[in-house]
């Protein structure tokens, strides 16, 4: 596509509201295009749907008319979630209409450059970091994206003098085609999403569309010690700016000494007052930046993390003296190993964000006290056997619910976990969740945890795994 403006007087389908529909709306209305939203929800479940209207914008609830996509249709924008198999964008695929997500009007609109982050895990932490950095430096930080906030909404506010700064989605970064970040981000690839994507090439090459349109004026940051990340570094046009967990680099941010991979160690076991963040420029300069204790939120996978939001910051212009304070007086991000409140001796954590099982593998890596995990979700297809030995060296129990609940207790039952239990299914998704603090808090002693991490994306039971989130802690806090 080109500047929302090149489309006035031209048809444009938006497909799905909710926060990113409604943003790119807007923006094409405002640039004298025809606009069309179409949503499958019922119009009472439509709240975004009346200002829209009130706008002059076509709104069309409950179902996708035969006639949205014709031959005058000059651009359809979908909701990131919303499948290729989507009967209106399998239409426009048949008639060579592009396809975009909201993303792809978003860097046409910023007079910003923008700072892109992706990955499988981690992605919310880094950009939440880097912008607090960014924004200590004075340097006026918009966060948006995958986060929460439209990125058009971000790119019609933002100035040339500052930075976005966006989380963005597999399926957001699907839809672009000219989408350039000045600093690119890739912090690690699992196996996920797959019901979305078909297969790990789809998925992998959706993610790698961040750096397509980067030239050697820009930065790719890259997890080095990704195997899979690494080998997408060799064909990269950006400088390449790695950081290491594991490994001394001869440029880039790493630890020194470095970390050693150890699947018999929990995170909060590991060595970090000995160990120093680094960066060590191209010509050999090192600097010590600070040691990995200091920082604000703990864990390995944090470090990772912070060595991430480091190179994009020094990339961003930011000084090395102006990321002592943010680096250490970071906090938690919500749903993220969010610490909730401890009862009776026993201590509930929230990391509703754990999607997959990377995701909850590294949180109940993150503590040493005996866990009693809540988890289970919309069921993609995954059996969740990587899931084995965690559930058997880990575990004290876990409570397990949602559509992967049998999956779940299977993996369990074969890590010969001894105490094991589903939640019932119910109408009120609520209320199993409710039921399952309740189960947890039941088998928990003093001295444990609570962790609800569930492994599985939210959209069986709940409308977001932030919703989840909130549910789970209101539960604890009214135990």
């Amino acid at each position: 596509m080109n500047h929302p403006a090149s489309y006035e007087g031209r048809r444009v389908v938006v497909i799905g509201l909710a926060r990113s529909g409604v943003s790119v709306a807007k923006v094409f209305h405002q640039f004298g295009a025809e606009v069309v939203v179409n949503d499958m929800k019922s119009r009472d479940l439509c709240p975004e749907a009346d200002e829209l209207t009130a706008l002059g914008i076509s709104v069309i609830c409950g179902y996708h008319p035969d006639d949205l996509v014709t031959e005058e249709t000059a651009l359809l924008v979908k909701n990131p979630g919303i499948p290729y198999s989507s009967p209106p964008i399998m239409r426009a695929e048949e008639l060579g209409v592009e396809i975009i997500t909201e993303v792809e009007a978003a860097y046409w609109l910023s007079p910003a450059p923008i700072i892109g982050i992706t990955g499988s895990n981690g992605k919310t932490t880094t950009t939440t970091w880097i912008g607090s950095i960014l924004d200590a430096a004075g340097l006026k930080p918009i966060v948006a994206g995958n986060i929460g906030r439209p990125l058009c909404e971000a790119a019609l506010e933002a100035a040339p003098d500052q930075w976005i700064v966006a989380e963005l989605s597999s399926f957001q970064l699907k839809g672009t085609s000219a989408f350039r970040p000045h600093i690119a981000l890739l912090l690690n690839i699992a196996e996920t999403h797959l019901d979305y994507h078909g297969d790990m090439d789809d998925y992998v090459n959706s993610k790698v569309k961040l750096f397509d349109n980067q030239s050697e004026d820009d930065i790719a940051i890259i997890n080095w010690d990704d195997p899979e990340c690494r080998a997408i570094s060799e064909f990269l046009a950006a400088e390449v700016i790695p950081f290491s967990l594991y490994e001394k680099l001869d440029s880039g941010i790493y630890i020194d000494p470095p970390f050693v991979r150890d699947e018999g160690i929990t995170e909060d076991e590991a060595d970090t007052d000995s160990r120093q963040i680094v960066f060590k420029q191209a010509d050999g300069v090192e600097t010590i930046i600070l040691p990995v204790s200091e920082l604000g939120i703990p864990g390995v996978h944090n470090a990772a993390n912070a060595l991430a939001a480091i190179a994009a910051s020094i990339g961003a212009g930011v000084a090395l003296e102006q990321l002592l304070a943010p680096l250490r007086e970071f906090n938690a991000v919500e749903h993220r190993l969010e610490y909730v409140r401890e009862v009776d001796g026993v201590k509930y954590y929230n990391d509703s964000k754990a999607t997959n099982a990377v995701a909850t593998t590294i949180a109940v890596r993150s503590f040493a006290s005996p866990i009693i995990l809540l988890a289970g979700g919309l069921d993609r297809g995954s059996d969740y056997m990587e899931l084995e030995p965690l559930f058997r060296d880990k575990l004290k129990a876990l409570v397990t619910f949602g559509q992967t609940s049998e999956k779940l207790s299977l993996v369990a039952e074969k890590a010969g976990l001894a105490r094991v239990e589903i939640v019932e299914p119910n109408e009120d998704a609520e209320s199993v969740l409710r039921q399952a603090v309740k189960q947890a808090a039941a088998i928990a002693e003093p001295g444990d945890i609570v962790l609800l991490s569930p492994a599985c994306a939210s959209w069986d039971m709940f409308a977001s795994y932030e919703q989840r989130g909130r549910i789970f802690k209101d539960s604890a806090h009214t135990l």
